[in-house]
């Protein structure tokens, strides 16, 4: 109710501004929420192109603080916006997983700087497409945005299982120790939300880290000595590779990730949307999609990647309550700082993989408890059920088995080993075929009889 009527009187709680005593710890927890996934990919793209010789090890770092900096001014500008660019909404900007297989393939045959110049492409082609891509969302109703969000969610969760094993690859991944501490942080999040006061409980995702945190030390799996080693202030150079190179191929490759980029946004964008009951219009959609090319182009410049909202924190904005956006101004703040000042990157990098799994667990699982919640508000008859079924289905394939496209050819893997991106073009194909013929409003309520009474059975 108390929302309802700062909604009437023209305050919005996505534009309201929290006290700084609530601020600082909101939006720490959204940056320790995503801080593994933001520096996977340059993780993942850095060891690739020192595999190959074109890195030397000491360009790792480098990549990292670049990511953070520029994350930061991405998340700032999506928040906070500015004229045409940003949707003002609560969210979080990272390098997206969806470039990583085409920006190693190009980097490992053209050098990096061919890299940063089909980066900078990319983010051009979806500042100027975003106009036209905000008009599809009309092929978004609730049936098909409740359908992306649940598969968000639980696409996710192959995200969370690696790191509740110690992160995949580790040489102690699937220890029972990491699996206990994963399971510990969970428990004390759940705890924190039970028990503790509603101040107190809308940190509880940060709160829980931290206890996790501690008993991980305690049980000396906290790794503490690369912080010696950061500086304690830096800075990115712009084209500290050198100038970019525009290959014809290249910034081919990496428009067509844009429009996956753009896909997976406007699920994040609609989501978010959901979650803290904002209307949401075309033309939010194109200021979203603008703010993720003019982030992207920025990445190019700053020697980083393609950015796009991560779907983690929108778990987070669903399980705190907290709908300000405000909060993800703070964290950006907070990102670029990290950025600035490498050490502190450092400290909270050593947060164990295993406590950011036990988090992981519940924020992905909100996700997708969203979707369903989306969905529940839709007249599901037979064929809206077929739809959800198989969009899902086409989702998860790369999920549950992720080499399950490696014969397929490039382009065609681009779009379809991101599960998000497939199962939501599943959706919308779907949705035009199956759902939208229209029906009496004898057949509607016919269709819901039906449901309840499965539901009845069903119990």
């Amino acid at each position: 109710m108390a929302s309802e009527l700062r909604v009437q009187h023209g305050v919005h709680p996505v534009d309201e501004v929290p006290p700084l005593r609530r601020l600082a710890p909101l939006g720490l927890q959204h940056v320790l929420a995503m801080y593994a996934g933001a520096v996977a990919v340059p993780l993942i793209v850095g060891g690739a192109m020192i595999s190959a010789g074109r890195m030397s090890p000491d360009d790792l770092a480098h990549l990292i603080v670049a990511d953070l900096f520029v994350a930061g001014i991405a998340t700032i500008v999506q928040s906070v916006g500015f004229w045409r660019f940003g949707v003002r909404l609560p969210l979080m900007q990272g390098c997206t997983f969806a470039a990583v297989g085409p920006m190693i393939t190009i980097g490992t045959q053209h050098g990096v700087a061919a890299i940063y110049g089909s980066v900078i492409a990319c983010g051009v082609f979806m500042v100027v497409l975003a106009p036209v891509f905000s008009k599809l969302l009309r092929f978004f109703p609730p049936l098909v945005t409740g359908t992306v969000i649940l598969l968000i969610g639980l696409s996710l969760m192959s995200v969370a299982a690696g790191w509740a094993g110690g992160g995949t690859g580790a040489a102690d991944f699937g220890a029972p120790s990491n699996l206990l501490l994963a399971l510990f942080t969970l428990i004390a999040i759940l705890l924190i939300e039970r028990l503790a006061p509603p101040a107190v409980a809308r940190i509880a995702i940060l709160l829980g880290i931290v206890v996790g945190t501690v008993v991980a030390a305690v049980a000396g799996k906290v790794d503490v000595t690369g912080v010696g080693d950061q500086a304690w202030f830096g800075i990115s150079t712009p084209f500290a590779f050198g100038a970019p190179s525009f290959q014809v191929g290249s910034v081919i490759a990496m428009c067509v990730v844009a429009l996956v980029i753009m896909t997976e946004t406007t699920g994040d964008v609609l989501a978010i949307g959901e979650i803290v009951d904002r209307r949401l219009e075309p033309r939010d959609i194109a200021d979203g999609l603008r703010a993720d090319g003019l982030s992207t182009v920025l990445g190019g410049i700053f020697n980083t990647f393609p950015y796009t909202a991560f779907a983690q924190n929108v778990g987070l904005v669903s399980l705190s309550g907290v709908r300000s956006r405000y909060v993800a101004t703070f964290a950006g703040g907070i990102l670029v700082v990290l950025g600035l000042v490498p050490k502190l990157g450092a400290v909270v990098g050593s947060v164990p993989v295993a406590v950011l799994g036990g988090a992981g667990v519940a924020l992905f699982g909100m996700v997708a408890a969203s979707g369903i919640r989306t969905l529940a508000s839709c007249t599901l008859d037979s064929r809206a059920l077929l739809m959800i079924a198989v969009a899902l289905g086409v989702g998860l394939l790369p999920t549950v088995n992720p080499g399950i496209y490696a014969r397929t050819p490039d382009w065609f893997q681009t779009i379809f080993d991101s599960g998000i991106s497939s199962g939501a073009i599943v959706a919308i194909v779907l949705h035009r075929i199956l759902c939208t013929s229209t029906h009496t409003p004898e057949e509607q309520a016919r269709a819901a009889a039906e449901v309840a009474g499965v539901a009845t059975r069903s119990h």
